[in-house]
């Protein structure tokens, strides 16, 4: 596992891009950016805004193979600043488009809810390299992050409207905890729960795929 620098920014968003771009079921990023003759460069102004967040106010990690990445911030970090004020007016403007803010506020919103009012580590999206899907790669970085943070004090939680990456989630401990469905399509919470007996040694990724029903 490789942590990134701003120098790899330009990697980062083209797996990111390459990964999202091309679906076109419902999800979080297809809500605010449309199919249109600019789309792909929206795609990727919303990528870099994420990579710009994630190095403000997380960590930005790589697979060794430099084929994955995994973005995470860190709640108390993403406080007001001038580079953050320019990032988001850059991604209203050229990326999303003004109309589209209301869209991105709703969600905000129904997302927010969910997360605890103080702190908490939040992964925001990761992606893989199409010619290396169905290979180990990503759910090895995935391993590798969470057991990084598997033994802090904060909890981890995670939202996303992929099923797939939901049973990635589980596979490595976490569960649902609630399913917002206001959007039109479901958006599935999920939390790494720490164990009572943490003290007695580390906790180990689950093995077994389970879904928990709401």
């Amino acid at each position: 596992m490789i942590e990134a620098q701003q120098k790899d920014k330009s990697l980062v968003v083209g797996i990111l891009v390459e990964a999202f771009e091309p679906i076109k079921e419902e999800n979080s990023i297809n809500l605010i950016v449309r199919y249109d003759e600019k789309r792909l460069k929206r795609m990727h102004i919303l990528m870099g805004f994420l990579f710009d967040k994630a190095m403000r106010t997380g960590k930005v990690y790589l697979s060794d193979n430099r084929a994955s990445c995994l973005l995470l911030t860190y709640a108390d970090k993403d406080k007001f600043s001038i580079k953050k004020l320019l990032s988001t007016l850059n991604l209203a403007i050229r990326g999303i488009g003004i109309t589209q803010v209301r869209k991105v506020l709703k969600r905000q919103q129904i997302i927010q809810r969910n997360y605890p009012k103080g702190n908490y580590i939040r992964p925001m999206i990761f992606a893989v390299k199409n010619e290396f899907k169905g290979t180990v790669t990503a759910a090895k970085l995935i391993m590798q992050v969470f057991k990084r943070h598997m033994d802090n004090e904060l909890p981890v939680i995670v939202d996303t409207a992929s099923e797939e990456h939901v049973q990635l989630y589980q596979k490595f401990g976490l569960k649902i905890f609630n399913v917002e469905k206001e959007l039109g399509f479901p958006i599935y919470m999920l939390r790494m729960n720490r164990l009572p007996d943490m003290e007695k040694g580390r906790r180990k990724p689950k093995t077994k795929l389970h879904e928990q029903r709401i």
